[in-house]
């Protein structure tokens, strides 16, 4: 298959790097200010995939006909990043968004029509400069959750990720994936956050914690009426076992004075709890301390 990345941060390079370095044909769709400065290769240091160096092309558009267009830009700059990846230049194309939240899916289909698979990555990992991406986590795992029409195109690009040494599980929905990650980052993200602290610092703050534990069972309600049955026990169990250095990509972003994607992360859980009449404290005042206006 051949791939473009729209998004060069730290999962779009660790995605387009572990592609490339398998033999796959990728694209790297950079901003112009990010073209000047790109080296002409990725470098990655990674716990999962080793580290090495890999030549990808790049552009600052989408330019030839690809495949698959990777979607990993952050919920606040995806209409920017849109406008660079025409689905006149490959009208078959399928878009794959890793990102943050649930709204980004409906916006995508908007402008790729039904050729959207929502997919969903659980990975600590960061561009720390130009082509550079470092993985610290002991994970980098994706799922996909293809419309029952587009399962066997779903397997054949995990069949790709596993080539180039990521897993990927084809689910049975998007409901399933998108609010699965969100009952995990949610917590995660908004405690860190809230502390600028790791996620181990977070979980010894008594209030914080007991926080982080009652918004995993709000989301889990909230998930239940979007189709997504979940385990609230599990996603708990997950939160206390994270490794205690582990920071959230929100919790980066305001340490570097850059937007959150406050609103993608905890704002579908608040709509729709108050549209659903579940009440949901505990997202709402984790949100309130990261400075949760907007997203309430």
């Amino acid at each position: 298959m051949r791939h473009a990345i729209l998004g060069a941060g730290g999962v779009g390079l660790l995605i387009g790097g572990a592609l490339a370095q398998a033999g796959k044909q990728v694209l790297l769709i950079l901003r112009p200010e990010t073209m000047e400065e790109y080296p002409g290769g990725v470098h990655v240091e990674s716990v999962v995939l080793g580290e090495f160096d890999v030549d990808v092309p790049a552009s600052t558009r989408l330019d030839r006909p690809v495949d698959v267009l990777w979607v990993a830009v952050k919920a606040p700059q995806l209409d920017e990043a849109l406008r660079l990846a025409s689905p006149a230049v490959a009208p078959d194309a399928v878009a794959v968004p890793l990102m943050n939240g649930v709204d980004h899916v409906a916006r995508l289909r908007e402008v790729y029509g039904d050729l959207v698979i929502p997919g969903a990555i659980r990975v600590e990992s960061e561009r720390v400069g130009p082509g550079h991406v470092a993985q610290a986590s002991p994970f980098a795992s994706i799922d996909l959750g293809p419309p029952a029409a587009m399962r066997g195109l779903a397997e054949g690009i995990a069949a790709e990720l596993y080539d180039a040494g990521l897993g990927c599980t084809v689910r049975d929905g998007e409901a399933e994936v998108l609010w699965g990650k969100l009952a995990l980052l949610a917590p995660f993200a908004l405690g860190t956050s809230a502390l600028l602290q790791p996620i181990g610092a977070a979980r010894d703050v008594p209030d914080v914690r007991a926080l982080m534990c009652a918004a995993i069972r709000e989301v889990c309600a909230v998930a239940a009426t979007e189709g997504a049955p979940l385990d609230a026990d599990v996603y708990t169990q997950a939160l206390l076992g994270m490794p205690s250095d582990m920071r959230s990509s929100m919790q980066k972003d305001i340490s570097a004075g850059r937007q959150p994607e406050l609103d993608a992360i905890a704002g579908p859980i608040l709509r729709r709890g108050r549209e659903r009449g579940i009440a949901t404290p505990a997202v709402e005042e984790l949100a309130r301390r990261v400075g949760g206006s907007k997203a309430v």
